[in-house]
């Protein structure tokens, strides 16, 4: 009888050790030779080889409340990917080449087949920019989420030579913005979209169709943070800033690359503001400032170039497009969104 006390409660240890070895499983798939055997310890082992003066470089991130999109539609493989996405995409603005990531998935009720589409798609983020996935946690943890729902967040490592690092202070009044395109709503801004939509108290909206759309409503919320590792990373010596245009939108994330004596000066209209995000103002009745600030309207990543090197980068992202200017600070805004 007491050797059935913690399965009554909640959690069934034999369950879990399956799934703990499901994961392993997955997780070898991205292992290469500078993953060590940890002989079973309490932390995975990784070599780093290859750098003179190796900067790690860290990100921990968690795909936010476009989980319980997840949740409703039961389906996890996107948000998996999406977990090493955000992180990776984090660590690319430091110039920074992911080596291993983490994870921690917490849950109440386990469904196996759910874990497993969230591990493959957390399997094929690592492998898509060459990341190993040596570790993380796995908790279930009756009553504490509702049935279907988890908990995740993300944990990367990088690395970059000292002197690779993208560094600020080349950065000049009249660089360029330059823009590559986002594919959605990536991971922020759900809880406006949840509530724009209420989808909370009436989850069919999801199966809901726009004109705007070319489907349904809840598979454009959960197309895939798009990654730009492999696009960026061969340009990486061409830019003197990059932003990842997350939670806070452009003029929450620009500051961060920018010298307090700069500001950007964006011209909304120079590049495609996606349907959905028209959908969300429109259904809404967000006004523009807000949208900006929530969403990423359509641009990733915004890097910044200098005009000798902004051909030969454009050269290697032909879809890039020119969305601003760099221009000296006056006052205290430091992000300017022009219209046409």
């Amino acid at each position: 009888m007491a050797s059935d006390a913690y399965r009554i409660s909640g959690v069934d240890l034999d369950v879990m050790d399956d799934v703990k070895d499901r994961i392993r499983a997955f997780a070898a798939i991205t292992h290469g030779p500078e993953v060590l055997d940890s002989g079973g310890s309490f932390a995975g082992l990784y070599q780093l080889a290859g750098y003179s003066q190796p900067v790690l470089v860290a990100s921990t991130d968690g795909v936010g409340t476009k989980l319980k999109i997840a949740a409703h539609l039961n389906h996890f493989e996107s948000v998996g990917q999406d977990l090493v996405t955000l992180n990776v995409n984090d660590i690319l603005t430091q110039g920074a080449k992911p080596l291993f990531f983490l994870d921690y998935i917490a849950f109440s009720e386990l469904d196996a087949q759910s874990m497993d589409t969230l591990m493959r798609g957390i399997t094929w983020g690592c492998k898509e920019v060459g990341c190993a996935l040596i570790g993380g946690e796995t908790a279930q943890m009756p009553g504490t989420y509702s049935k279907g729902e988890l908990d995740l967040a993300g944990f990367v490592v990088g690395a970059v030579e000292r002197d690779r690092m993208i560094d600020r202070a080349s950065m000049k009044s009249g660089d360029y913005l330059v823009g590559i395109a986002s594919s959605g709503v990536h991971t922020n801004g759900f809880s406006l979209v949840r509530r724009v939509f209420n989808i909370d108290d009436n989850p069919s909206v999801l199966f809901d169709r726009y004109p705007e759309l070319n489907h349904q409503l809840g598979e454009e919320l959960l197309v895939r943070h798009r990654c730009y590792y492999p696009l960026l990373a061969p340009a990486l010596d061409l830019v003197s800033g990059l932003a990842h245009i997350t939670g806070g939108g452009l003029p929450g994330k620009m500051p961060a690359i920018l010298p307090k004596d700069l500001a950007a000066e964006f011209q909304v209209g120079s590049w495609p503001v996606l349907p959905i995000f028209e959908i969300i103002q429109r259904e809404g009745s967000v006004s523009r400032d807000e949208m900006y600030r929530v969403f990423n309207m359509g641009l990733g990543m915004v890097a910044i170039c200098n005009e000798s090197n902004l051909e030969r980068f454009q050269e290697l992202l032909p879809e890039s497009v020119v969305v601003g200017r760099v221009i000296k600070r006056d006052g205290e805004t430091q992000v300017f969104l022009n219209d046409g």
